[in-house]
């Protein structure tokens, strides 16, 4: 299994030191998100200033930026880093889609699953000179001339996985993608009963296996050197948890668990900004059976035994609390997930590896 970590999600300059730290301690790769800060950016920065990991989103938000555009970025980006490129990438949801990026919404498994074959396509033109001929119900590529392209280069084509939720991205991603990213909302439950299933028929529709997408372990991770540490990652679970199941789009995994009516009651409180009450109607309870949870000594046999459909899982970095306060609400409220220390880290990378 392949271990790695989050970088990103701050001003530019922050990032040198973070990437170059996650390399000396040994991690496979590094994964930025685009929440605040934009990914194609700091992607670009973590190729500049490491040699070995593989550089990956986690997820680059992809209607707001057109087919063209997102292949042209991944592929001057895997030219730079020498093909370490993975190319996290998500959809978002109608609302976001339509109102913070002001763009346009269809069908979205179906959408991404033609933008992903048009990246390919216009890669195909660029590496070997394919004439572009694709066309879709959403996309069209069928011109390029020698002015716009940029020409092979000397490594695969950059891997492009695809974040999900329901059954059908799941699909879309068993269909056409390198791998498979599961959000942090989601359990192992879920996972099992919609989420594998799901990549499954789209891998039969590929007349694909197993074997051709990477997964990465799905869910929230509440891991600590003991059990008062384990439920302390568990109670920093209750913010995210109340901010994420307040998505009615998400409430698939709350529905596998009974717990719909409580992301009805999240919904109709993020819809009047009242934070703090999403904060408290998430119990620790109703955190912990949705997290993956274990003390570090623990982990190798929890991976064995809960994450075999994995074959990569992340951490956060050495004395890297996450955050506070970035979901809304009072932060004085949140308790803050301990992080491993450099060394434990060092000891699970090697455990993990050998699984």
């Amino acid at each position: 299994m392949k271990v790695t970590t989050g970088y990103g999600e701050v001003w530019l300059g922050d990032i040198k030191e973070q990437v170059q730290r996650a390399e000396s301690i040994g991690f496979d790769g590094i994964t930025t998100g685009e929440l605040k800060h934009n990914s194609i950016l700091a992607l670009t920065l973590a190729a500049e200033h490491t040699d070995r990991m593989e550089l990956a989103t986690g997820v680059t938000i992809a209607f707001p930026r057109s087919p063209f555009v997102m292949a042209q970025s991944a592929w001057d980006l895997q030219e730079f880093s020498k093909g370490r490129i993975n190319l996290g990438l998500g959809t978002q949801v109608k609302g976001h889609n339509l109102r913070r990026f002001g763009g346009t919404w269809t069908s979205p498994a179906k959408r991404i699953e033609e933008y992903i074959g048009m990246m390919r396509a216009v890669w195909r033109s660029w590496q070997h000179g394919e004439r572009p001929e694709y066309a879709t119900d959403n996309y069209n590529y069928t011109l390029i001339t020698p002015a716009f392209n940029p020409g092979p280069i000397d490594y695969p084509y950059p891997k492009i996985s695809l974040a999900n939720v329901g059954p059908r991205m799941a699909e879309a991603a068993g269909f056409c993608a390198d791998g498979l990213r599961p959000h942090g909302f989601m359990t192992e439950k879920y996972l099992r009963e919609t989420v594998l299933p799901g990549v499954k028929k789209g891998l039969d529709r590929a007349g694909r296996s197993m074997e051709d997408i990477d997964i990465s372990v799905g869910g929230f991770n509440a891991f600590g050197e003991d059990d008062s540490e384990v439920e302390q990652a568990v109670e920093a679970l209750r913010r995210p948890i109340s901010f994420y199941g307040s998505t009615r789009s998400y409430h698939g995994v709350f529905r596998a668990h009974g717990l719909e009516s409580l992301g009805m009651q999240l919904h109709e409180l993020s819809q009047k900004g009242q934070w703090d009450k999403m904060y408290d109607a998430v119990n620790f309870e109703v955190a912990l059976e949705m997290a993956n949870a274990c003390t570090y000594d623990d982990l190798p046999k929890f991976a064995r035994d809960h994450f075999e459909y994995a074959n990569r899982m992340s951490f956060a970095m050495p004395d890297g609390r996450k955050r506070k306060g970035m979901y809304g609400g009072d932060s004085s409220r949140e308790t803050a997930a301990p992080a491993p220390s450099e060394e434990r880290l060092q000891w699970l990378i090697k455990e993990l590896h050998e699984i």
